[in-house]
């Protein structure tokens, strides 16, 4: 959710339609951010302040002390239908600490070790073994801490206890496959050389500059496939929250069961956690780690805790753009306020001697056969890129693009923040934080005229439609019966990567970027050519949108029509469907060709039919095929073989064999067979969807690394030795274009070729 919440985004344009044109064209035509900031500000009313307000407290974020009691008994339920995730992720809702506040309500002490035990045992069922660990560890340290605690355990929980122990440790020994040395070797696979230019990158990668497509990445050697060219941590990044509760207006729906990220991701390093530790200010931000917490609190979150439920109501781009002002202004406030006197009478004074500073960096450009010297935004004295704030600020924010409503949106957004800000840095810190916190929650360093903050924030708001990165993480999936595991790509968080957003987009990229916890990796997916520019995908691809729905994706984000050679070429040819798309001759299995009438493209053959019906069916049997995923997904697995098979034979009759709904109803055959353990039919099945995948997306997609993977689990299942070693060093192969050596599906792949190597018989006269 980057922008807010649809109520305030509403409410906000229905304010603007219905301001006097005057007031409008004021605002529309206002030449800086300055003025835009405060011709709109002066705009916000109280009404407006109370209405938000309103919105806001509909977000659950703070401290209750009945949340205890209710988060136990729903974690029992949970435990007993053995979903171990979210018994685990409501059983760490209890914090110790929430725990002893509830006990003037009634909570019995004496259930928390029962509490920590089960939360251990669900952790253990999930194969959290770290965190199993550190839940033992947390229950031993409060039994000796604590006197009452230390006479409550009885011979059973001491039983538990000990059993439980010996069981993570029996774990521990079986999973542990790779050797602590090979660990540090395997993560000291880095960059090649340092890059003197450009900070976080490959030696490999220059930096140019040019006057109309602006800056820009380009090999300066020949580059392989699968070679890391950048990798950089986010100068700042922000948990999305997923989906979010429902505005609550009653005490019986004001706690919520689901599980999102909030709930399964540190909200600082982003690392994966089912053994939070909670904000003790606040219900919502939770952490892997002591450490993370205390961080998080001394950057940025001693700010952002009583301002929870206005930032999730704000939106993701409000939150980065309040944390960008927060970190730098706790390094250096002077440096903000200068920079707002710089640009307040141009957006980017080129004139100031600030600016000059910031642009001494220089590029080479060839003009009439000539090298010029050009300057580089974001470049220090010496010319060099790097991954700071300097880079943050010199990102574009597109003024002239965004519409005036959008503008006035981000204003206001940003000024009724200020407000708050300004209004809790007069105000003593309550949120129930422990006592060092509260020591350590002073007003923030922050300017006198909030109107700086407030103007860098609405900068970094507005440049983060095209420079914000979506951090992802690979989702794997399966029927509750299956034991093969598929994966999708989710959003975790969003983040801004100085480095990586000088990368321009192509719709078919020589890149691919992947994520280990807050730092992006770009590696070469192709050969790259010396001087060949760098490119990588912002969203729209090819192999998953039509030229025409990209280019106006692109245009309304990104203000810019995209002329890369995919869209040249799909322009052309225009009336040809991709084959992922296309429908087939019922007679001949030929492919139809046309626009609104279809005729069969083999020659002697008459067939024709209206695009429209075609169409109908198509949709008619999406709509089957997911009522057959919903039979998978609830393990009934005979009726959901039923289902696809019906649907496998319709399809065949009017799409293509390599059309995408055919390789979801072969792929969904696949899983439905092996939950049933029939291995070889579940193998037939999926090879019929690879092709589907190998035809949309390529041979060394990293799709089909995802596919491949599932294939190789398929053959390792089935015990077909020599089927699965193959697919195995197939999809290490295509995994490592895209992914580093600690990739979840790269290291089961690994385990799997050392289980079957152990199986191999040893060859007659061989030594061993």
């Amino acid at each position: 959710m980057d922008l807010p919440v649809a109520e305030w985004k509403s409410y906000l344009l229905q304010k603007w339609s219905l301001l006097p044109k005057s007031i409008q064209v004021t605002v529309s035509t206002a030449e800086t951010l300055s003025d835009v900031f405060l011709h709109s500000s002066s705009l916000l009313q109280p009404e407006d302040e109370i209405f938000l307000k309103r919105l806001s407290q509909g977000y659950s974020v703070g401290k209750d002390s009945g949340a205890p009691l209710f988060y136990r008994e729903e974690g029992n339920k949970t435990f007993q239908e053995k979903d171990y995730t979210v018994a685990a992720v409501l059983y760490s809702k209890m914090c110790l600490k929430d725990i002893i506040r509830a006990q003037t309500h009634g909570y019995p002490e004496r259930l928390q070790p029962k509490i920590m035990l089960r939360k251990a045992e669900c952790l253990m069922a999930l194969g959290r073994l770290q965190e199993a660990r550190q839940t033992i560890s947390d229950l031993e340290r409060n039994f000796t801490a604590s006197p009452t605690l230390a006479d409550f355990p009885s011979q059973s929980v001491q039983r538990n206890l000990h059993l439980l122990k010996m069981k993570a440790q029996d774990k521990e020994n079986l999973t542990e496959t790779f050797p602590v040395a090979l660990a540090k070797t395997l993560e000291g696979v880095d960059l090649r050389e340092e890059n003197k230019q450009l900070s976080n990158a490959s030696s490999s990668v220059g930096l140019c500059m040019d006057p109309l497509k602006g800056r820009y990445l380009v090999a300066t050697r020949e580059i392989l496939p699968g070679e890391p060219l950048v990798k950089e941590d986010a100068f700042v990044s922000v948990l999305n929250p997923g989906e979010l509760p429902p505005l609550h207006h009653s005490l019986e729906s004001k706690w919520d069961t689901r599980v999102t990220n909030g709930d399964l991701y540190c909200h600082r390093c982003l690392k994966h956690t089912l053994a939070t530790v909670p904000c003790d200010g606040c219900s919502y931000a939770k952490y892997c780690s002591q450490e993370c917490l205390q961080q998080a609190w001394k950057l940025y979150h001693r700010i952002e805790c009583p301002l929870g439920g206005l930032l999730l109501t704000l939106g993701v781009f409000c939150h980065i753009a309040l944390r960008l002002t927060l970190l730098v202004g706790f390094q250096d406030v002077s440096k903000i306020r200068k920079l707002c006197d710089e640009f307040s009478n141009k957006d980017i004074p080129e004139s100031s001697n600030w600016v000059k500073t910031l642009n001494s960096g220089l590029g080479e450009i060839e003009k009439n056969g000539k090298i010029v010297e050009t300057p580089i935004p974001g470049c220090d004295v010496n010319g060099k890129y790097e991954s700071n704030y300097q880079a943050v600020f010199n990102l574009l924010p597109h003024t002239e693009n965004h519409s005036p409503e959008h503008k006035f949106l981000c204003a206001l957004c940003v000024s009724a923040l200020c407000r708050q800000l300004e209004a809790a840095s007069f105000q003593p810190v309550t949120t129930g934080a422990s006592s060092s916190q509260l020591k350590a929650a002073v007003a923030p360093e922050l300017c006198p005229d909030m109107t700086v903050w407030g103007v860098v924030m609405l900068r970094h708001m507005l440049q983060l439609q095209c420079n914000a990165q979506a951090i992802t993480t690979i989702l794997h999936t399966g029927s509750k019966e299956g034991i093969v595991t598929g994966s999708r790509q989710v959003r975790l968080a969003t983040g801004i990567f100085p480095v990586i957003s000088l990368l321009n987009h192509s719709c078919s990229p020589n890149t691919s970027v992947s994520f280990v916890s807050t730092v992006a990796t770009i590696r070469a997916s192709q050969r790259i050519g010396k001087g060949q520019e760098i490119l990588h995908c912002y969203g729209p691809h090819k192999s998953r949108i039509g030229v025409a729905e990209r280019q106006q994706k692109l245009r309304s984000q990104y203000f810019f029509d995209c002329t890369c050679p995919a869209c040249q070429t799909e322009t052309r040819c225009m009336a040809a469907r991709p084959r992922w798309e296309a429908f087939c001759c019922n007679s001949c299995r030929a492919p139809m060709q046309g626009d609104d009438v279809l005729s069969c493209g083999r020659r002697g053959c008459a067939e024709s039919v209206r695009r429209d019906h075609l169409t109908s069916r198509l949709q008619d049997l999406r709509q089957q095929v997911g009522m057959a995923q919903k039979l998978l997904s609830d393990g009934k697995l005979e009726p959901a073989i039923q289902q696809l098979s019906w649907c496998q034979h319709d399809a065949g009759s009017f799409l293509s064999a390599e059309h995408a709904v055919l390789g979801e109803i072969e792929d969904g055959l696949a899983q439905a067979c092996a939950a049933l353990g029939d291995w070889q039919k579940s193998a037939t099945h999926l090879q019929n969807s690879l092709r589907v995948v190998e035809a949309r997306h390529g041979p060394s997609s990293v799709e089909m690394g995802h596919e491949l993977f599932k294939l190789a689990q398929i053959f390792f299942n089935g015990f077909a030795v020599p089927e699965a070693l193959s697919t195995i060093q197939k999809a290490e192969e295509v995994l490592s274009l895209h992914c580093g050596p600690w990739d979840d599906e790269i290291q089961e792949l690994q385990k799997m070729k050392s289980c079957l190597l152990d199986l191999t018989p040893t060859p007659v006269g061989s030594s061993v």
